[in-house]
């Protein structure tokens, strides 16, 4: 889905004020080609501050989406929005058609769809080797059953050996 230019400001403007507020702080390359990363002016050249680091998508911010390093510190920045915000900011933009706007985030639906098929279905207890813990009372329950099992099969040979004995005299096993 490309639009013009025209057309995505005419699908701005049927916009919830949370994803136009979005867009106005963080505008996409398609909603402003004129932006580029700014050079310095030449009387400046003496001492020249690093310049911001271009991101893939070839903004001059950073994606708010994600951490970013403090050019002159090093350390590292918590991204601008939590996963949390980043879901209910990609769920609105879903809802209204405009989600290929959005910066890069992990709640991307392209991303989700990607993860979901290189990985599959993440649930406990399906891969090699993985077991669901459950409560203990679960996890003997198989053994348990085995073991009535076996004593119903076991019960006629059983009934019969306790009427040979004389009920209960020299018995040794008693049924649990």
């Amino acid at each position: 889905m490309s639009l013009q230019p025209q057309e995505y400001i005419k699908l701005a403007q049927k916009l919830p004020p949370r994803l136009l507020q979005f867009f106005a702080r963080y505008p996409t390359r398609q909603l402003a080609p004129h932006l580029s990363p700014s050079t310095p002016s030449p009387a400046s050249s003496e001492s020249p501050e690093p310049q911001r680091e271009i991101n893939i998508s070839g903004m001059p911010y950073e994606n708010p989406f994600q951490r970013a390093i403090d050019p002159h510190s090093g350390k590292h920045q918590d991204p601008k929005f939590s996963l949390r915000r980043q879901a209910d900011i990609a769920k609105l933009a879903r809802k209204h058609g405009v989600e290929e706007l959005l910066p890069f985030t992990v709640k991307n639906s392209q991303e989700k769809l990607r993860r979901r098929l290189e990985n599959g279905l993440r649930v406990k207890g399906t891969g090699i080797g993985q077991r669901v813990k459950g409560k203990e009372s679960e996890r003997s329950m198989k053994g348990r059953l085995e073991k009535r099992k076996q004593a119903m099969l076991d019960m006629p040979q059983m009934i019969q050996t306790w009427k040979q004995r004389g009920h209960g005299r020299g018995w040794k096993q008693w049924p649990k």
